[in-house]
């Protein structure tokens, strides 16, 4: 697969991703939603650093994809990277929790949370709609 291809299909499988999350919130599936929010955007911002040349880490941290995008990108970008990381930092971190404890520990979300996950999910995918 070229990485133009990788690139693609990683974006579909983000956009999936936040499609079933908007379902899953819609019924009641709110530990679900979470996790499909946090892989829609782990998958978006990989894309995101293939496009700039750079083989995406095996990580599941959507900070630390955001903090590598730093190095990939112009100054006024970067601005825009480390605002989000700064006010979001609470709801970056409550995705990776979403990832971990889907597999390994119990936890439920409430609408609420995941709702205000989902408003970060979308506000970090337009901001980060950056060219390298």
């Amino acid at each position: 697969m070229t990485s133009r291809n990788e690139i693609q299909y990683l974006l579909m499988r983000s956009k999936e991703f936040l499609e079933t999350a908007k379902y899953q919130l819609a019924n009641g599936f709110y530990s679900l939603a979470a996790f499909s929010l946090e892989q829609g955007l782990q998958l978006f911002l990989k894309s995101k650093t293939l496009a700039c040349g750079v083989d995406y880490p095996r990580t599941h941290s959507v900070r630390a994809l955001l903090e590598m995008l730093l190095s990939l990108v112009a100054e006024e970008e970067k601005l825009v990277i480390r605002q989000l990381l700064d006010e979001h930092l609470l709801e970056l971190g409550m995705l990776e929790d979403a990832y971990i404890t889907s597999r390994y520990v119990m936890r439920e979300f409430r609408k609420e949370e995941v709702e205000r996950l989902r408003k970060v999910v979308e506000e970090v995918i337009e901001k980060c709609r950056i060219e390298c």
